[in-house]
């Protein structure tokens, strides 16, 4: 499904322009959680690697130049797991078979990210412009110089997410979501690690500053075995 004019939704990531992007891998997620006590099967990785191969095969035909991780590849903040060194240079390599360049824009988790980025003399931005497109975390506004020259901004970050309800049984899932920021085509995408749920939009606080206003009328793709466009913010509100 397109999303804009130039821009097509699939699965949990975004393609244009010869480009792939996708946000939030969060790789080391569930040894994170292993450590406070919280035991789940490290399943994840295997995962995330199904899903990207299932967006390379329904982009079969169609050139990817870049690969852009837009934050949060991995989810420690002040060190590197096992489970990350081994799972995001893996990551990392299989991404590289598909494309000429990959990009890694800095997210709030990616404190310590040098490392692993060297390894694979991967290059690590703040941001990243693309045509009229800029790519930027979400965690923070970049300065006016940077926003000048974008007519769409992609972010991550808030791992938008709404509640749908079918009787007794609710459920949360993945979504993207358009709307307007200062005057430009704001796009909001999921967490790419299916693990993480993400921000309820309709009741949760919400993170990222550019989310910071009225979100009623933004609009809400769910993700689930297609794209499924669910209308606008405010016509779910009511409906809950």
């Amino acid at each position: 499904m397109k999303i804009l004019p130039n821009i097509e939704i699939v699965d949990l990531a975004l393609y244009f322009d010869s480009t792939l992007v996708i946000a939030d891998a969060h790789i080391g997620y569930e040894e994170a959680l292993n450590k406070q006590g919280i035991l789940v099967p490290r399943l994840q990785f295997d995962e995330m690697v199904k899903k990207m191969g299932s967006i390379f095969k329904a982009l079969k035909g169609k050139t990817i130049k870049t690969i852009v991780i837009n934050g949060d590849l991995k989810h420690e903040f002040g060190t590197i797991s096992e489970q990350e060194w081994r799972n995001t240079l893996k990551f990392l390599d299989l991404l590289a078979k598909h494309c000429q360049e990959i990009v890694l824009v800095k997210g709030n988790h990616d404190t310590i990210l040098g490392p692993i980025a060297k390894k694979r003399n991967v290059k690590v931005v703040d941001n990243v412009i693309i045509g009229n497109v800029l790519v930027t975390h979400g965690d923070k506004i970049p300065d006016k110089k940077t926003l000048k020259g974008a007519s769409t901004i992609i972010i991550g970050h808030e791992h938008p997410a709404v509640s749908l309800k079918e009787g007794a049984r609710v459920e949360k899932v993945k979504c993207f979501l358009k709307g307007r920021y200062k005057g430009k085509c704001l796009i909001a995408q999921p967490s790419f690690n299916t693990m993480i749920e993400g921000t309820n939009l309709l009741r949760d606080i919400i993170l990222s500053p550019f989310l910071k206003q009225n979100l009623d009328n933004f609009e809400v793709y769910v993700v689930e075995d297609e794209v499924y466009g669910f209308g606008k913010v405010g016509k779910l509100r009511q409906m809950v």
